[in-house]
């Protein structure tokens, strides 16, 4: 195999593994009850990519901050 697509494919998984940790870490760091945590994280590891995009659409989202103008207050 050529160096390249060696170093592509480290590059990948170095990327997923880096993927999974925030999710996870994402997850422990939500307000869910501890229980729903666990079985969040497990979903993530053991199903890796599907896990991962389901916790991308139905994680936690920021809260937004109201508007900061008088005008767009009304």
């Amino acid at each position: 195999m050529p160096d390249s697509v060696i170093y592509f494919s480290i590059t990948i998984a170095a990327f997923i593994v880096l993927l999974h940790l925030w999710a996870v870490i994402s997850v422990f760091r939500s307000d869910k009850h501890v229980g729903t945590k666990t079985l969040w994280a497990l979903l993530i590891w053991i199903f890796p990519i599907i896990g991962l995009v389901i916790w991308g659409i139905a994680g936690p989202r920021g809260h937004g901050d109201g508007p900061t103008s008088p005008e767009h207050s009304k």
